[in-house]
């Protein structure tokens, strides 16, 4: 005790520092020791002090302060423990964003006119490339919408869980008719195969919101389309520029939805994808506040079985998790078929699976959510993986959850932590981790148990974060996983079949380079 006495000036600052370096608030440390030990669980105010040095811990309180962060208390009364918070930025993996100027080759009128002549020759449409800008503006602002957040909780006052009944009472407050109708799926075309097809819900303007009766029986999608109408509503007048919510095709609608390819990009098309993705984000926000979803997550440790007790869907669920941890490093996919995305976020910069967001002809199947969609066994599955980019190892752990949408079409969801800061503001040595869970995969032929030296020091990672699926992705063996088939580092372990077009030059190059060193 004596020596906790002598130190707390500068164990408080030590605790502060690595609260910070782990993003974890005054409030989220003090439900993590309550979780531990109710009774002795430090109070908000209580650690504020701690940290300023007027308040000194007992042993009892900071041996649960040093257990959330995985570490002995004798770690924050060394003195001589360096410290230093890493740099986020350098410390994520993924892609690296390149500085782009078009003007500095391209005039405006010159990109006026090519973009619209690549989207006609590639089958995209306008909506569809929207929604590709709406992507990368979510990831560049890291999904940082604090007005969409402030109106959902105006509305709801952080109500959390919110039942059927309170979304039926919000509609009835903001003027919202609800009337009900009859519709079975279809087969509709998309892109190149048949898909079935259902329409879930619409809004008529000015305050009608039409619901397919097939929703009664599922209040997990039926609460997400109310808040979303509501979210039309009360963001935009109820002026019924929204799309109707269609189950079985890409964002933003169903197959055959949309404008049809044309010469240029409809303001409409743009105008709708945004609207639609605003009234989205507004549903997460107002069915998951940000503080009490937070807190859930943490109790239930981050797992998606946990939505059940929210009446959730698990893509809301995963979408939303990514937005409302302390951890800024996550990416989540939807996919449909091997190589077919309905959704994308990539906050971690984790480079896209296949390089597109269409049918690929290089495919790697040694992604999670790639081998679910194909022949894996399991419902969902946790998995570890390793990619080489820009000449170094990355590490990524996911969660992976097969299912089927409201017209039996099956999908893939998939979401998941780069592990690099993490591990970095732990204070392991991450490159010394990582490259060896590279380099014994590589060996192995492309998967291969986790050493346990670096196995504890994900787990201890994994605790700090409070996301049981990354400790319990330890079970499997790490996976090598690659943008293209064409790239993989493996030695031959990543045939596919033969590819429908030529390999580009550049795969042919770096193939050469590593085959002949």
């Amino acid at each position: 005790m004596e020596r906790i006495i002598r130190n707390s000036h500068f164990l408080g600052a030590k605790l502060r520092t690595l609260r910070k370096e782990h993003r974890i608030t005054l409030e989220d440390l003090s439900a993590r020791c309550a979780q531990i030990d109710p009774q002795s669980a430090p109070s908000v105010s209580y650690l504020s002090m701690i940290e300023s040095g007027r308040r000194i811990p007992s042993e009892g309180v900071l041996a649960l302060i040093a257990s959330v962060f995985q570490r002995k208390p004798v770690w924050f009364l060394d003195e001589n423990a360096e410290f230093a918070p890493v740099s986020r930025e350098k410390a994520a993996g993924g892609a690296a964003r390149i500085p782009f100027d078009p003007s500095f080759l391209f005039s405006k009128n010159l990109l006026q006119a090519a973009i619209p002549e690549l989207l006609s020759q590639t089958g995209t449409t306008g909506r569809q490339f929207a929604h590709l800008l709406i992507r990368s503006h979510q990831e560049i602002s890291r999904n940082e919408y604090p007005d969409l957040e402030r109106a959902a909780e105006k509305v709801s006052k952080r109500a959390f869980p919110l039942k059927v009944d309170d979304l039926m009472a919000l509609c009835k407050r903001h003027g919202l008719e609800i009337r009900w109708f009859e519709r079975k799926p279809l087969l509709a075309r998309d892109n190149d195969h048949e898909v079935r097809s259902v329409v879930r819900s619409f809004f008529d303007t000015p305050g009608t919101v039409y619901l397919n009766k097939a929703l009664q029986s599922d209040a997990a999608r039926l609460k997400f389309d109310l808040a979303t109408h509501i979210g039309h509503k009360l963001l935009h007048g109820g002026d019924g520029l929204k799309s109707p919510h269609a189950t079985g095709g890409d964002m933003g609608g169903s197959p055959d939805s949309g404008s049809p390819l044309h010469a240029g990009i409809e303001a409409r098309d743009v105008l709708l994808a945004w609207r639609d993705f605003e009234c989205s984000f507004f549903a997460g926000a107002l069915l998951c506040p940000k503080v009490p979803f937070r807190r859930f997550l943490m109790r239930e440790r981050y797992r998606i079985e946990a939505r059940r007790k929210l009446e959730l869907t698990p893509a809301v669920m995963m979408r939303r998790m990514t937005k409302v941890s302390p951890y800024p490093y996550w990416h989540f996919f939807d996919a449909t078929a091997p190589g077919h995305f309905r959704a994308v976020y990539r906050g971690n910069g984790i480079p896209l699976p296949w390089g597109n967001m269409t049918q690929a002809t290089d495919p790697c199947p040694h992604w999670a959510v790639f081998r679910m969609v194909g022949n894996a066994q399991n419902d969902s599955s946790s998995q570890i993986s390793v990619l080489r980019a820009d000449d170094r190892w990355q590490l990524y752990c996911c969660h992976t959850l097969r299912t089927r949408d409201m017209a039996g079409n099956p999908h893939v969801l998939s979401v998941g932590i780069d592990l690099v800061p993490a591990l970095s503001s732990n204070g392991a040595d991450e490159a010394q981790i990582v490259d060896s869970i590279g380099e014994d995969c590589f060996r192995k032929g492309g998967q291969a148990r986790i050493g346990r030296p670096a196995a504890e020091a994900i787990r201890a990672a994994a605790n700090i974060l409070s996301i049981a699926w990354v400790e319990e992705s330890l079970e499997q063996p790490a996976r090598i996983i690659c943008p293209r088939s064409s790239r993989c580092p493996r030695q031959g372990q990543c045939d596919v079949g033969p590819a429908t077009r030529a390999r580009d030059i550049s795969d042919v190059k770096r193939e050469i380079l590593t085959t002949t060193r």
